[in-house]
């Protein structure tokens, strides 16, 4: 198979150019999981970016990217292949009476009655793939053995169609916010990378990448105003994603720096519980001078 990146630099400049701000871990993972064909288990606190990882990979490749939303109770027939049993049923009334069983059940069990679900569709895909296997911890343990064959021979097996090899090795990536410890076997046949959330200067340079017409100073006090959110004892910690819609917010109000009264009436975009939002507006009370002096410019 040829190799999609030539080094961890290559790696890390084309996510950057898909505004994906790589460390030299993340470029490192990403280059080592294509050089041996491995998936990627991500893990890390939500709203770290471990989704936008595999968007991003798949948007530098230009490849399809084909996502799994795991969820409890998913099951084979949502998550591999299932048969299509009504046009089944229309295929066996409309034989003729002369016809053995044999002769149907091959018919009947063939590509034109297989509806694929994502895992198989990516291992069957002709055009270059990501697979994204999202919040893999959500399913239950037995479901895990759903993927072991996929993500040690990148194959499928169906009974009545035998083993399905993928015809190119896609790009896998499952995600993990940790709700629950992953099997041994499920781990040991991935790398890992953990995400959690960024530095101070990485989010504001996250910041100013992600949102247009940002001025240094704001982006500088957005980000050490969260920051100092995330030390305290909340139900939800504010995402990643959740600091860009605030400085999105701040940026259409026409703020060019925060007062104690913008973050009080704008800190509903970034806690999504009462508790934590008075825990917050507490805190803006107690630390005006720290959180809302002029950032340097």
């Amino acid at each position: 198979m040829s190799e999609r990146f030539e080094s961890v630099d290559t790696v890390r400049n084309g996510l950057r150019g898909a505004s994906y701000l790589a460390d030299e871990s993340i470029a490192g993972v990403v280059f080592l999981a294509d050089r041996l064909e491995k998936p990627v288990l991500v893990e890390g606190p939500a709203g770290t970016g471990k989704t936008q990882l595999a968007k991003s990979v798949a948007e530098m490749l230009g490849a399809r990217l084909i996502r799994l939303q795991c969820y409890e109770g998913l099951d084979e027939s949502k998550a591999l292949y299932e048969w299509n049993y009504k046009k089944q049923l229309l295929r066996i009334q409309s034989e003729d009476e002369g016809s053995t069983w044999d002769d149907v059940q091959t018919d009947i069990f063939s590509d034109e009655f297989l509806l694929t679900r994502p895992l198989l569709e990516a291992i069957r895909a002709d055009d270059p793939v990501v697979l994204l296997i999202d919040e893999v911890d959500r399913v239950e343990v037995e479901t895990e053995a759903l993927l072991l064959e996929l993500l040690s021979d990148y194959q499928v097996s169906i009974p009545e169609l035998g083993t399905m090899s993928a015809k190119q090795i896609p790009l896998v990536f499952l995600t993990s916010n940790n709700t629950r410890e992953l099997s041994e076997a499920l781990k040991r046949r991935c790398l890992f990378l953990h995400l959690d959330y960024p530095t101070l200067e990485r989010e504001k340079e996250i910041v100013l990448t992600k949102v247009p017409d940002i001025n240094e100073r704001l982006a500088e006090q957005v980000a050490r105003i969260v920051r100092s959110i995330r030390t305290m004892e909340l139900k939800k910690h504010p995402s990643v994603s959740e600091t860009l819609d605030w400085a999105r917010t701040l940026v259409l109000l026409g703020r060019e720096s925060i007062s104690e009264e913008d973050a009080r009436q704008t800190v509903n975009i970034l806690l999504k519980y009462q508790s934590d939002i008075d825990k917050a507006t507490k805190d803006f009370s107690t630390n005006s001078a720290a959180h809302f002096a002029s950032a340097p410019t």
